[in-house]
């Protein structure tokens, strides 16, 4: 790997170790967390514990105060029944007291039990609708309704009121796909509602289970999510507790995990949102207790309905982007903003180049790892002319590295400093070298670097999927594991993340060997070349074995890379080229040495500051 390479890796580092250091807390914040999720904690309890004991109070004075005069007296009372909705890749059930889905299974994923991953059930959810009434109003969480019109796809959860009026919640679960088509319509109640209303308020709640094994990294990809009409979607801080009121209407709103999402979409726009994110503490079983309240279309007179479906499925790219297309609206919903996939021209990468062949090469029914191995080698050659160019840049300041050294030897003095910057240039111009050559395609290559850096931990395909003595690609491989949490490196070690800080040393040392980089002239560089892939163990320790296996890969790669073009990079040869090169350029331009491009333009630029320079010292000394 050559200097202006390592350059760019360096920049990179500086890229990946400013996001991960962004995004980590400070060990003050740890503590605060640690002490406000302890609070949140007993809070939610006392909380919790208040709140059943005010259902039953409310649901004693409900029965109560709902006598024979009340619309919904009947429906006040009852037994609970589940009914159940599935086809080939989800089931779901469905409970007739507040007419809701109380429970989501998986039936292609699996649990970290090894079972059918429960996405959520009856204790983790909720869902109530408000509607207001001219004499009083409907909580339908307080109401039992009747399961009718039951077949294996669809249910209508009908709220009768005593003049023979009702509501009705149509379901139908679409097949081979992980949308429900919900309906809401009134029927007969037009006297029960005021003329003017026209919405529903709903409240929407969910705990998201802790689904993987690394807790803090699916923290980081466990965010309530949402979108604006006619924008992207955005997101709530996903670290600590947030809330947001939304003046924007919304096309649909998600309770996310890392690889698992419950979406809830509004064909007639959700309007005044109020969003909330609270982080859960680590050992609860729980990511985050998400809640939203907001209103959405209501027409009380039953001549249209109110429409909405829910997505309760994986995060995954394609199949997000084909459920777009089920949805009841002509708009586009751009479900798949859920997979995380990086900054635009990143993500564009990935998009349209990534997946595309992730999805190929895994077609073959390859393991992931090897899937990966393959990917890393297809993008080496891919960047492999960038990788040449960059090389040869570097070779060439190598070879001409003696007159450089003459030309240091003949200005020793710094206040020279100046004069031999200029002549060095000068060097460079004749030569037709450019010391930013190896910038440039170390530049092209990082968007394809980065893109994998941002896809592989929101691949679920890499899923519970092992590879050598890694158990889950998705997540860390502890090959170590001593139970206390240590201070930015956790309670493991992780043996990916380990191999690639490793190569990143020998890497280190051997750009330092092949360029000369030990000398005094760069002493802070060497420092922080061997600093980085220190930083990188406790950076990626956390990460998912699949990104860290990549970055070992390429480390790997790139070290082969550089010792066979060295290998096969004829020094002598090179420099004969230069010296061609050069006298070709004097003889072009009658005798006289020099050249033109970036270096000529640099060097003239020297001149005229060192002139300026004169005219300065000239005017101090009148």
């Amino acid at each position: 790997m050559d200097k202006n390479t390592l350059v760019g890796f360096a920049l990179i580092g500086a890229v990946v170790i400013g996001f991960s250091i962004y995004n980590r807390p400070s060990q003050e914040e740890m503590a605060r967390a640690k002490h406000y999720q302890d609070s949140i904690q007993a809070i939610a309890q006392k909380e919790a514990e208040r709140q059943a004991q005010a259902t039953t109070t409310q649901s004693q004075n409900a029965t109560l105060h709902l006598d024979s005069t009340s619309m919904f007296y009947g429906a006040s009372q009852g037994a609970e029944q589940l009914t159940t909705l599935e086809n080939n890749v989800v089931k779901l059930t469905f409970t007739n007291k507040g007419g809701r889905v109380c429970a989501a299974i998986l039936k292609d994923y699996n649990g970290q039990d090894g079972k059918p991953l429960m996405l959520f059930d009856e204790k983790d959810s909720g869902m109530n609708f408000a509607f207001e009434g001219k004499n009083e109003n409907i909580l339908t969480e307080d109401m039992y309704f009747q399961p009718t019109n039951v077949t294996d796809s669809t249910v209508t959860m009908r709220l009768a009121a005593n003049n023979g009026g009702y509501i009705d919640f149509d379901y139908k679960l679409l097949p081979d796909a992980y949308m429900v088509n919900f309906t809401i319509r009134a029927n007969g109640m037009q006297n029960f509602f005021p003329p003017a209303l026209n919405t529903v308020n709903i409240n929407w709640r969910q705990r998201a289970r802790q689904l993987e094994k690394g807790f803090s990294f699916e923290q980081r990809y466990t965010s309530l999510t949402y979108k604006p009409v006619e924008k992207s979607s955005d997101y709530l801080n996903e670290r600590k507790e947030a809330k947001e009121d939304v003046t924007d209407r919304l096309d649909w709103i998600a309770f996310k995990n890392q690889f698992f999402s419950s979406v809830l979409i509004a064909d007639q726009d959700f309007d005044k949102a109020s969003l909330t994110s609270t982080p859960q503490q680590e050992g609860s079983g729980y990511m985050k207790n998400y809640t939203a309240d907001m209103t959405t279309f209501f027409d009380p007179t039953g001549k249209q309905s109110t429409n909405m479906q829910f997505y309760f499925g994986p995060n995954h790219f394609k199949t997000l982007l084909n459920s777009n297309d089920l949805s009841l609206s002509q708009k586009d919903l751009e479900l798949e903003d859920l997979v995380y996939l990086g900054w635009p021209i990143i993500r564009w990468v990935n998009r349209w180049f990534t997946i595309n062949l992730f999805d190929w090469l895994s077609g073959w029914g390859l393991s992931m790892g090897v899937v990966l191995l393959l990917m890393t080698i297809i993008v080496k050659v891919l960047v492999y002319p960038a990788t040449y160019k960059s090389y040869m840049s570097s070779a060439k300041m190598r070879v001409l590295k003696p007159y450089i050294n003459e030309i240091n030897a003949k200005y020793p003095k710094k206040e020279d400093a100046l004069k031999k910057q200029q002549e060095t240039m000068a060097l460079y111009s004749k030569y037709g070298v450019s010391p930013m050559g190896g910038c440039l395609p170390m530049l092209i290559q990082m968007p394809v670097f980065m893109a994998l850096f941002f896809f592989v931990p929101n691949a679920i395909e890499l899923r519970q999927q092992s590879f050598l003595w890694a158990p889950d690609l998705s997540t860390y491989d502890d090959i170590i594991n001593w139970g206390t949490n240590i201070p930015l490196l956790g309670n493991h070690l992780s043996l990916f993340c380990l191999l690639f800080s490793i190569t990143n040393i020998l890497n280190t040392m051997y750009t330092m060997k092949q360029q000369d980089m030990g000398q005094q002239q760069m002493p802070g560089m060497k420092l922080m070349m061997y600093i980085m892939p220190v930083m990188f163990i406790f950076i990626f320790n956390g990460y998912s074995s699949g990104l860290n296996y990549y970055y070992f890969i390429s480390g790997l790669i790139g070290i082969l890379t550089m010792v066979i073009l060295r290998k096969t990079t004829d020094e002598k040869k090179l420099l004969a080229m230069l010296e061609a090169r050069k006298e070709k350029k004097s003889q072009k331009n009658g005798g006289k040495p020099g050249g033109g491009g970036l270096m000529a333009k640099l060097e003239a630029l020297q001149k005229e500051q060192e002139r300026l320079q004169q005219e300065r010292m000239n005017k101090g000394k009148k």
